[in-house]
């Protein structure tokens, strides 16, 4: 299989502090690819190194095949980088930048319209073409800043946390070019500590805190690591969390999933029928459950499973 990223024990420390512990990822050219995890977990390091902005302290790291020390003009030429805040220039309109773009590409000036054009009309955008970017909206900048990174189509695009405070209607857009941009045959990084867009974005994912990757695979082998099924509860006080935790673990044996909403308790079921036996210890002690279902663990149950820990919590004195 062709793999258009491999690291191999990739490590970056920043003074004390180590970013990342040994890295280890191998993406198939040709499909999107999350890194999951919260703020200071590494995700925004491994994507420097990998766009050749940042030098490792240690291991390995090659994209389509180059090596990012080596033959970092190389690996420049293939690829583009979408950081987590706008890169064009507010006080261009969108025309203006896209074809300041194509100009420093090395396109000509017709050709840097024509493409200009392509992409406004491609990303929704042809009616504020003329207008200048400081009166966009949120999802108009995202768009007209993942449109930059497209003006010349990269075999991989790096996407770091590109939805990071949109509203859901332009998080679903951004969402949408992702899907269309892999569809062409351009490889996806993305970074995220957003649950659900790595759910319905990413072909794999790897789950990284603390600089390490502590899991790997698909969304479903990922939640196959916490159980085949979930009980979900909702509390009527949130004064009996505690306690309703005890008697499921009473019952279950070590099957509470930590989380942090003081009315809810999630608990892995090695089959759907234990969801029984708990209602009914809880019941017999009095705990008030308003609601309760059985299904698929979440993503988001699975990081806490595995780091004890949200992926929206930042992770202490690292680097992102």
């Amino acid at each position: 299989m062709l793999h258009a990223i491999e690291t191999t024990g990739l490590i970056k420390s920043f003074g004390a502090t180590r970013a990342l512990d040994g890295v280890n990822l191998r993406i198939r050219q040709g499909s999107v690819y999350g890194l999951l995890g919260p703020n200071g977990a590494g995700k925004t390091t491994t994507i420097r190194i990998l766009a050749t902005l940042l030098k490792p302290d240690a291991g390995s790291a090659t994209v389509l095949g180059h090596d990012v020390g080596r033959n970092a003009r190389t690996v420049r030429e293939k690829v583009s980088l979408t950081g987590q805040y706008a890169s064009v220039d507010e006080d261009l309109t969108g025309t203006e930048n896209l074809v300041l773009v194509g100009r420093l590409l090395g396109f000509s000036w017709r050709d840097a319209r024509r493409r200009a054009s392509e992409l406004l009309d491609a990303f929704g955008l042809t009616e504020a073409a003329g207008r200048l970017v400081q009166t966009y909206s949120g999802g108009m900048r995202r768009r007209i800043d993942i449109a930059a990174s497209l003006v010349a189509i990269p075999e991989v695009l790096f996407l770091d946390e590109p939805t990071t405070g949109l509203d859901p209607r332009s998080r679903n857009q951004v969402w949408e070019l992702v899907r269309r941009i892999a569809a062409e045959g351009t490889t996806v990084l993305l970074t995220t500590q957003y649950m659900d867009e790595a759910d319905r974005l990413a072909e794999r994912l790897a789950v990284i805190d603390h600089g390490r990757v502590i899991a790997e695979g698909t969304s479903r082998e990922l939640k196959a690591m916490v159980g085949a099924s979930a009980l979900h509860l909702r509390l009527g006080r949130a004064d009996q969390r505690e306690r309703a935790q005890v008697l499921i673990a009473r019952v279950l044996g070590d099957g509470v999933i930590p989380g942090t909403d003081p009315t809810a308790v999630t608990a892995r079921l090695a089959n759907p029928s234990q969801a029984a036996a708990v209602l009914t210890a809880l019941s017999q002690d009095s705990v008030d459950v308003a609601e309760f279902s059985v299904g698929n663990p979440t993503l988001d149950e699975v990081f806490f499973a595995l780091t004890g820990h949200s992926a929206e919590h930042p992770v202490e004195n690292g680097q992102s």
